[in-house]
């Protein structure tokens, strides 16, 4: 386990420890109950400009084994996902399609050459998955490329987390660097002529802050990502800052209304329509005791569903507060 994973891991325990006080109502919308979201952990929307294919990550709950899955949508249902042609082999994870659906980009511990080892890397003693930035490209019959290896220095290290993509190719990232401070930040990597510059961190404040997988309006208007700044509802949400008229980033806000919860919230992705925004989170119906016994059916039954505390994908509605702060589609 990566030790991102060990951040997150130690962050869905203190989420499942605390209090379910708060029931996953009708505040946002779970995506595709029990064929997209179901009691694995599902993460990383991505979804194509006309909304009726989705990419998504599936793991075990240690995120040890994660896989890229699509499901397309017809007559309003999701149908049953499939392994996407290019993942099932690696460690592949995070997929995130270029604003146009043009390319995907995705993180995996695939081998830099065929037929060469996996990528591993080190961190405080602890050997895991090392991940580097891929993508596909869209051919003419519609299929996906075969995988093609981003080179460049954003993939220093062996430490890249979900892509995010703007339209003019720039391509923003969460990652431990030697710039980072104790915790993981928010990269950007320039898109040149000759390819991609130097990574830049991206000025959000104090680096004691753990900020992990950001995600870019196309435009770069404003930027949301998972932390907690001080005033998480709980182990992590999600927030937002605005570009300002120099260039800088606000002071990232929490963001209003029912994205966050008292779970863990995180791998935030903007959909095809203004003020989309599909979250990661594990927030879970309420358990209230007694409850009607159990039996061993009925326990397996409840137990693999969604919101059992695994982390499911949902659908927001931020519109309003991008308009609040001058932002139109």
């Amino acid at each position: 386990m990566s030790p991102r994973h060990f951040v997150l891991a130690a962050c869905l325990a203190a989420a499942l420890a605390a209090p379910l006080t708060a029931r996953a109502q009708a505040h946002g919308e779970l995506v595709g109950p029990g064929v997209i979201s179901t009691g694995l952990q599902e993460t990383s929307a991505a979804l194509t400009p006309d909304g009726n294919t989705l990419y998504f990550m599936r793991s075990d709950f240690a995120e040890r084994d994660d896989t890229i899955l699509v499901s397309h949508r017809a007559d309003g249902h999701w149908g049953m996902p499939q392994v996407a042609s290019f993942s099932g082999q690696w460690h592949d994870s995070e997929p995130t399609l270029s604003p146009d659906g043009q390319r995907l980009y995705y993180v995996s511990n695939r081998p830099l050459q065929p037929g060469g080892a996996s990528l591993t890397t080190e961190m405080g003693g602890h050997h895991f998955a090392g991940t580097n930035l891929w993508f596909v490209q869209r051919q003419a019959d519609g299929r996906w490329s075969e995988p093609v290896h981003v080179d460049g220095a954003l993939n220093d290290g062996a430490m890249i987390y979900n892509p995010s993509v703007a339209a003019n190719g720039d391509i923003y990232f969460s990652a431990h660097r030697p710039d980072s401070g104790a915790a993981y930040q928010i990269y950007v990597a320039r898109r040149t002529a000759q390819g991609y510059a130097v990574p830049q961190r991206v000025d959000l404040g104090d680096l004691a802050h753990n900020r992990m997988d950001p995600a870019i309006d196309p435009q770069q208007r404003f930027l949301i990502y998972a932390s907690d700044e001080g005033d998480s509802l709980g182990s992590a949400d999600l927030y937002i800052a605005f570009r300002q008229p120099d260039g800088h980033w606000s002071k990232p806000l929490h963001l209003p209304g029912d994205v966050n919860s008292t779970a863990l919230e995180n791998a935030p992705s903007l959909g095809p329509r203004f003020g989309e925004l599909f979250v990661s989170s594990s927030r879970r119906d309420e358990m209230t005791f007694p409850k009607p016994r159990d039996n061993a059916t009925t326990l397996q039954q409840r137990l693999e569903q969604p919101l059992n505390g695994s982390r499911n994908l949902w659908r927001f509605d931020i519109s309003d507060v991008l308009r609040a702060h001058g932002i139109t589609p």
